[in-house]
């Protein structure tokens, strides 16, 4: 666990990649629920702000 929050805070491809992906599946996830109006109201935009992280991190360097 320490090595994720490591390479968050050097800026490696893994970990943010990572946490992009887990956003999307949150968005997917509230885009998917029947139950509760504001998570469907905002699944949109976190798939689309986990899509945009994952772009952009993606070009991060790997990590050692």
């Amino acid at each position: 666990m320490r090595g994720f929050f490591t390479g968050l805070m050097r800026l490696r491809r893994g970990p943010w990649e990572a946490l992009a992906t887990i956003i999307i599946a949150l968005g997917v996830f509230m885009l998917m629920q029947p139950f509760v109006l504001w998570a469907f109201t905002y699944s949109f935009i976190t798939t689309l702000v986990g899509t945009v992280m994952f772009i952009i991190v993606s070009h991060f360097p790997e990590g050692e």
